[in-house]
């Protein structure tokens, strides 16, 4: 921006366009951001203890992690679970699990995040089951299902379908929850795993925001409306280890959202503008030596966070480079969060970082980089043909081997790993978590229960429903949820999508 920027149209005040400081005028004097942890392994009723441990010590929304063959679409006593089952997540095979899951904690009541993209229509529709039994009508329920499938196959790799019938999947769940659950966001585009994949700060905001881009066209050409669907639109960053570079990013990405949703679609409203984003510290900078020093790493990128305006946040364990975190690591990443929040007077002033020459110049650095990166993206025929011919994927591995090449030289230091390291010291704890070998049998027994005590009639053909439905151009909520209060199995559910949209693999 030459001559410096215009203060009124690049910046302005919190809680006006381009939000540049923020999305409340107030921030957080008004309301503190979310505290979150992602949490979730063994069996549900495992997890559902973990919650309860967290609820009671302060945690204001919950995040749900799930295993790799839920997140997949397999059942836990399938082949391809075995050894997988309960390890990076909660293992959900059926509405009975996910009753377990959310035991004692009552859903109008609780925030509720839902780490899932391949598998979210189903368990979106696990979830709503729950909520009827509660007795919860489901306009009430708050919280989010990523629902990101694009950044699946450029960056995580937990998809299952192609990419056009998952955005179908996308836009299904977009138009269901604008009529049934208007409180609920339905899907948050996530940057965390294109940053934890490797990329720049520049890259993990234009890739994130073209897929957001690629996400309100598909529910435009749906038939959703501009306005409805921005509002219920969020985001999720990694925040890394550049401190100052990460909260110029936020700042950045907001500003950019905005100029996206007014200038190429249209909308008006300054919800339906706003770009609203959960953060996660970055894991991928946790080091297994030294794990004592995550402790710090966590605090400065959950400070970072905050001086960005993110509307919720988790911080990770000091042990996850390790193991899942215990209860001990899980609330010191919690207290991170309530001492940044009661004693360091962050909290107090909006945007205290607003103004300053470096964040100011980075900001503007940021948006003018990604914002190029987004034109060449769409010159190249938009984010599906990108991510098709994989001109994102190889962009991001290339910044991703520069990355690791610096730390190997040396050139990038990373404390207690290539530069102050403890020669002799075993850099790891003994107090690890551990996770219960039985888990996975008795798992597997769980979900055989089920299916023999289930009545043969309903889940058929609820199923064939499901399939049915596919086939057209139905929306595919209304039969998944029949098919899960049938007690028809997550694996059975993914089964049937699978006959009629086929298997997603990578080129």
């Amino acid at each position: 921006m030459s001559g410096g920027p215009d203060f009124d149209r690049d910046i302005g005040a919190p809680g006006v366009f381009p939000f540049t400081r923020g999305i409340q005028p107030q921030m957080y004097r008004g309301r503190p951001w979310t505290m979150r942890q992602y949490a979730g392994f063994g069996t549900a009723a495992e997890s559902n203890r973990r919650y309860r441990y967290l609820l009671a010590r302060g945690v204001t929304g919950l995040s749900v992690a799930f295993d790799l063959p839920t997140q997949i679409g397999y059942d836990s006593d399938h082949a391809l679970a075995a050894g997988e089952v309960g390890r990076v997540g909660v293992a959900i095979d059926s509405v009975e699990d996910m009753a377990a899951l959310f035991e004692a904690i009552p859903l109008d009541r609780v925030s509720t995040s839902m780490t899932i993209n391949a598998t979210a229509i189903i368990l979106l529709a696990l979830y709503a089951a729950v909520a009827r039994r509660q007795g919860v009508p489901l306009d009430k329920l708050s919280g989010t299902v990523q629902n990101d499938i694009l950044k699946e196959y450029v960056a995580r790799g937990t998809y299952v379908y192609p990419p056009r019938p998952s955005l179908r999947i996308v836009t299904d769940i977009m138009a269901f929850c604008g009529r049934e659950m208007p409180q609920w966001n339905t899907i948050s585009i996530s940057g965390y795993h294109i940053r934890e994949a490797g990329s720049t700060a520049v890259q993990e905001v234009a890739f994130t925001l073209a897929n957001g881009i690629a996400y309100v066209q598909a529910a435009l050409e749906a038939g959703l409306d501009v306005e409805a669907t921005g509002q219920r639109v969020s985001f999720f960053f990694n925040a890394h280890n550049d401190f100052l570079e990460e909260i110029a990013k936020f700042r950045a990405a907001r500003r950019l959202w905005a100029v996206v949703m007014r200038d190429r679609f249209g909308a008006k409203t300054a919800r339906a503008q706003q770009l609203r984003f959960h953060a996660q510290t970055a894991g991928s900078t946790l080091a297994a030596q030294q794990p004592d020093n995550n402790i710090v790493r966590v605090s400065l990128q959950a400070l970072a966070a905050v001086l960005g305006g993110t509307q919720s946040l988790h911080c990770n364990g000091k042990d996850e480079a390790l193991a899942l975190p215990t209860e001990e690591s899980a609330t010191i990443a919690l207290r991170t969060q309530q001492i940044i929040l009661h004693e360091t007077g962050v909290a107090s002033t909006v945007d205290p970082v607003g103004g300053s020459y470096v964040i100011e110049a980075m900001t503007d650095r940021i948006e003018r980089d990604a914002s190029d990166l987004i034109a060449r993206i769409d010159a190249a025929g938009g984010t599906l043909v990108a991510i098709e011919t994989g001109a994102i994927q190889e962009q991001i591995q290339e910044a991703a081997y520069r990355a690791q090449q610096a730390i190997d030289a040396g050139e990038a230091i990373v404390v207690g790993v290539n530069r102050y390291a403890d020669e002799g010291a075993a850099g790891v704890t003994a107090d690890l978590f551990r996770l219960d070998p039985e888990i996975e049998r008795r798992q597997a027994g769980r979900v055989r229960a089920v299916r023999a005590s289930r009545s043969a009639g309903e889940w058929q053909t609820a199923l064939a429903d499901v399939e049915g439905t596919a086939r057209g151009a139905g929306n595919l909520v209304p039969p998944i949820l029949a098919a899960v209060e049938a007690r028809a199995t997550l694996g059975e559910i993914a089964d049937a999508l699978r006959r009629v949209f086929g298997e997603y693999t990578a080129a």
